[in-house]
């Protein structure tokens, strides 16, 4: 009922297939998609494992929603130790695998050792064959997915993930498990492709109540300006003017947070130009994907993160060149986060004199054929496949290195969003948007923004937005129904009314409210039912679980401290919490009020997250949830 109740173990080195058991305990602590794979990750990975080496494991999975026929419920998740960071990472995938994985009788498989060829692993109907390869390697990512069954569900890595370039992405039709490395560990152990495909079919608790609240939340996010026109209409593009206009659009290696030429850019511009169409994955009803014309040839278009890193953040205004380099970084299996960034760095080294190349802001010759000399780790190629800290490290220009724990920063100048700044320093896996909670979507470019310099609740709901995303990615659910989370008569405000600046006002002084209700989520039984509690209901009718809301953020609760206890075991700790010197110390040129007061914010939030002053869990914390170290 939402689970199949099979978790299987794959042995490459030894060829053996077993079940791993996940107990019902498991499950209602940790539901699934994420969380359950992170306390998975903790129990299964030995401490201090290469990550490109056999003991590491590879773990896919899904969460309960996922095939069950609620709207935005077709993620699946890729965990393992980040060969970029040296942590834990969780890696989140839209696409058809995840439906396709539930529809071959398993929740999630488990890959560990190294097989000794090229291998393609199938799963059918709760079975696992391991099959010969040696065909697909050095195939791109098209290329490998052509020539797998049509009637299957993939996932694929390209050359970069083959030569363990260490931001290498899975690939799953065209949407990607795109950051921290998890292509490169799946290369490591000789593994090409995963299939899936069966028979097996959701049984659901309480089949009338879930037809009917399926349909309820059809109606919701279909009605909802964010989900039933924003993002259809433009995809994740819409997101460029509003952050150029907000001063948080990387710029010239994130020195400013505006870009001149932002609009020949932005989601506007490709809908005028490029778009052929748009297209969502499987059970989805946003549909923000967006399909482009690249030489003629119809391909996936590039996201709001793309645009940002691979156009203004190297001072380059030709959209068709970014769609360009888009697809081919998703042949080569490129997380284009990491590539954009790591060409703003490269590019500010060479300026300053410290690294010798030909790149330079604004010059967009030879890109292409870089993108794939990283994969393949030629010339230059070689150096940017090693990421930006690592560039750092050998380079010099640390102060200027835009990562947080290993991990580059997402398309969001922290110094425009402070709160926002905060989600880069504590998210568990590096300077990730979405797992530092994506307060960006409150103080920048959302329909309704508060301050973007104060520091007013910004730690109390950086907290809670991590919470509601995480439990998101446990069910399965794509993150982007979250944003129902603002209720529509909001959405309708004026930002020059007064209701608007009484809602605005309202947010800031929100902080001690969201203290109590992380502290005592039992209370949240009197909080006035919001589009939100969609994803709740849905879990209750089909798993027969009763899960009130008070449980679904005390599970992503959990998911952040296994999370947390995994990264400190293996030498991560809260010194880690931190920004580029760039992002607190530096001045940005665009707005010269602006740096995050980190400082002013991290004890506050490790305080409402139950974390010590060194930013580990404490006794009492890990005891009220019930987390085992």
């Amino acid at each position: 009922m939402g689970y199949t109740g099979t978790f299987l173990d794959v042995n490459l080195s030894t060829g053996q297939v077993s079940e791993y058991e996940v107990s019902d305990d498991l499950r209602e602590k940790y539901l699934g998609g994420k969380g359950l794979a992170a306390r998975i990750l903790y129990d299964t990975c030995e401490k201090g494992v290469d990550p490109l080496g056999p003991d590491n494991v590879l773990i896919v999975n899904t969460g309960p929603l996922v095939g069950s026929g609620a709207p935005c419920t077709s993620r699946f998740n890729v965990t393992t130790k980040s060969p970029l960071t040296g942590g834990g990472l969780s890696s989140n995938c839209g696409g058809n695998f995840g439906m396709f994985l539930k529809k071959a009788g398993l929740d999630g498989i488990i890959i560990r050792g190294k097989a000794e060829k090229p291998t393609w692993i199938h799963v059918e109907n709760g079975e696992v064959e391991l099959r010969d390869a040696s065909g697909l390697w050095g195939l791109d990512t098209e290329e490998t997915q052509e020539k797998l069954p049509g009637d299957t569900g993939k996932i694929v890595i390209g050359p970069a993930g083959e030569n363990g370039v260490p931001y290498a992405c899975i690939i799953s039709q065209e949407r990607a498990a795109g950051r921290g490395g998890a292509g490169a560990v799946m290369g490591s152990k000789n593994v090409k492709a995963v299939t899936a495909k069966g028979r097996a079919r959701a049984t659901v608790a309480a089949p009338e109540k879930f037809k009917d609240d399926v349909k309820k939340w059809i109606e919701i996010l279909r009605g909802h300006p964010a989900t039933g026109e924003m993002m259809p209409s433009y995809g994740t593009a819409v997101f460029v003017n509003r952050c150029n206009a907000t001063n948080t659009m990387p710029t010239h290696n994130f020195q400013r947070g505006t870009f001149d030429k932002a609009d020949a850019v932005s989601g506007e511009t490709l809908a005028e130009t490029l778009l052929t169409k748009n297209f969502g994955c499987s059970s989805c009803v946003i549909k923000c994907g967006r399909r482009v014309n690249v030489g003629g040839k119809d391909v996936k278009g590039p996201e709001y993160e793309t645009i940002g890193l691979l156009g203004p953040n190297i001072e380059n205004a030709d959209l068709a060149r970014i769609c360009e380099w888009n697809y081919k970084a998703d042949l080569m299996g490129i997380d284009t986060i990491t590539l954009g960034n790591v060409l703003g760095f490269a590019m500010e080294l060479t300026e300053k004199g410290l690294f010798d190349s030909t790149l330079e802001f604004g010059k967009t010759e030879g890109i292409a054929e870089l993108i794939e000399d990283i994969a393949y780790r030629r010339g230059v190629g070689a150096q940017l496949a090693e990421g930006v800290r690592r560039m750092s490290e050998k380079y010099g220009g640390k102060e200027f290195a835009m990562h947080v724990k290993g991990m580059e920063l997402a398309a969001y100048e922290p110094r425009g969003a402070v709160g926002h700044g905060l989600g880069y320093a504590i998210a568990n896996r590096g300077g990730c948007h979405i797992a530092g909670g994506y307060m960006v979507y409150f103080e920048a470019n959302g329909p309704l923004t508060m301050d973007p310099l104060t520091t007013h609740a910004k730690p109390q709901l950086t907290a809670l937005l991590q919470i509601l995303l995480d439990a998101l990615s446990d069910a399965g659910s794509c993150q982007f129904t979250g944003f129902t989370a603002v209720p529509r008569k909001v959405l309708g405000l004026k930002p020059s009314g007064l209701l608007y600046r009484i809602a605005a006002k309202a947010l800031e002084g929100s902080g001690p409210v969201i203290s109590l209700l992380l502290k005592y989520p039992k209370a949240l039984a009197f909080v006035p039912p919001m589009d939100l509690l969609q994803h709740p209901k849905a879990i209750t009718d089909l798993t027969g679980m009763k899960m009130t809301f008070a449980k679904y953020i005390e599970i992503g609760q959990r998911t952040y401290l296994i999370e947390r206890l995994f990264n400190i075991r293996e030498g991560i700790t809260g010194v880690e919490d931190t920004l580029p010197r760039r992002s607190t110390d530096e001045l940005q040129t665009s707005d010269p009020r602006s740096r995050v007061p980190l400082a002013k914010m991290l004890p506050v939030y490790y305080r409402i997250r139950g974390l010590d002053h060194a930013g580990a869990p404490t006794a009492k914390t890990l005891a009220k949830l019930g987390v085992r170290g």
